[in-house]
């Protein structure tokens, strides 16, 4: 495989740069990006594709891996609103590929994640029997790099403040869409 310039390590590459790059043809490019299975961006009507995502995605095939059809655990621990929502949520994420599984409370949130762990913990601010930020705290003891999403109905500039304090990536507030959750959860997944 033809190596580019190392300027262009992290450059985006247009489509005709990854026909040469990956020496496939056009239609074989669109057909991946239709399918998910390459990072590509849409930059108007042209499609750009970073080098290194595309390496990233060269080495994962190579070993047997790809990307798209990995499953990734993802914690849910959402407060309950009076709507139940835990249990759509998860499968909500679960129908979209991951291993999700929700928990009643914050304090079992921190038990599984101690015991199983995750990719991803999706919680709310007002749990039962411990509030999200004090979870989001003690996940941060066992897990310094464990991507957090706070999904919740009861925001304040208060708990804003603190969340980004914490680096968690992503403060979702009503309303909350199927699709409203799943682009924060690829993005905190770097997917």
């Amino acid at each position: 495989m033809d190596r580019l310039p190392a300027m262009l390590d992290d450059a985006f590459l247009t489509t005709d740069d990854v026909l040469g790059y990956l020496r496939v043809n056009l239609r074989t490019v669109y057909r991946l990006i239709k399918a998910g299975k390459i990072p590509a961006v849409r930059v108007g009507r042209q499609w750009r594709f970073r080098k290194s995502d595309l390496d990233a995605w060269l080495e994962s095939q190579r070993a047997g891996r790809a990307t798209a059809v990995t499953r990734r655990r993802v914690l849910v621990a959402a407060e309950d609103d009076g709507n139940g929502t835990n249990r759509p949520l998860a499968g909500a994420l679960a129908a979209a590929g991951y291993e999700a599984e929700a928990v009643a409370d914050g304090r079992s949130a921190l038990d599984r994640l101690r015991r199983d762990g995750a990719d991803l913990l999706i919680t709310g601010l007002r749990l039962p029997v411990m509030d999200g930020l004090a979870v989001i705290r003690e996940a941060r003891r066992t897990d310094p790099r464990l991507p957090v999403i706070i999904v919740t109905a009861f925001s304040s500039e208060a708990s804003a403040i603190e969340a980004a304090n914490l680096g968690v990536a992503g403060y979702l507030t009503p309303p909350f869409t199927t699709a409203r959750v799943l682009s924060a959860t690829a993005r905190a997944l770097g997917e």
